[in-house]
């Protein structure tokens, strides 16, 4: 499974921009590829990010948060994820596993441990070949998808997460970044400060190396 390949980082950090540039370029590339995303990727999943990112008439408990999340995860896979990687199709994926470790565990305060049995159940123990972790300083990125979400006019907002305070986007980097230490050779952490197209050179850089490495 070493064709699948996550894009990870707080609110703001630029990662589905990226990840969009990444799949054309690996188009460009003449190499065969899939973008999606979580929550999403299939019918149910899209229904589900709908009550996950946008703030809704019913409060939802971190548990049922997380419960959400894996549902979405199970169906993504199976339907999305190992049917493509099947096929020798690279998959982009634009979140998965590690956000949930950090959102959930580190900013939400649930158990790492528990996680990451309840992901290996409903995603079948599927693990990223490569996971860029796109970096920057809580503020900045939350200051940067809150300018975003000012400029939306009539679209759904999906600024549940952005609406949390500063504190728990310190705790999701955090975490991401003590998961980055702790299996430094899955993960490969990117500056996300500098200009889109720096960032985008970066990204591109990791994506050839690692895909020299497996062919």
């Amino acid at each position: 499974m070493n064709r699948f390949i996550v894009f990870e980082g707080i609110e703001g950090c630029g990662k589905t921009t990226q990840i969009r540039m990444a799949g054309q370029y690996l188009t460009a590339k003449g190499l065969p590829g899939l973008l999606t995303e979580e929550p999403g990727g299939t019918p149910l999943g899209k229904r589900i990010r709908e009550m996950l990112l946008n703030v809704g008439p019913c409060p939802i408990s971190p548990r049922a948060e997380l419960l959400l999340f894996l549902a979405a995860r199970a169906q993504h896979v199976q339907d999305v994820i190992l049917p493509a990687l099947e096929q020798g199709q690279w998959v982009l994926c634009d979140r998965f596993r590690d956000a949930t470790l950090a959102y959930q565990g580190y900013g939400r305060g649930l158990d790492i441990g528990l996680i990451k049995r309840l992901h290996d159940f409903s995603a079948a123990a599927l693990i990223p070949g490569l996971t860029l972790i796109l970096d920057l300083p809580a503020e900045a990125g939350l200051q940067r998808a809150l300018d975003r979400i000012s400029r939306l006019q009539g679209v759904d907002l999906e600024d549940r997460f952005e609406r949390e305070e500063l504190a728990f986007h310190r705790r999701v980097r955090e975490g991401y970044l003590s998961l980055a230490a702790e299996e430094p050779g899955r993960y490969l952490i990117i500056d996300a400060s500098p200009d889109v197209a720096s960032v985008h050179q970066a990204v591109c850089n990791a994506l050839m190396d690692f895909i020299g490495r497996h062919p």
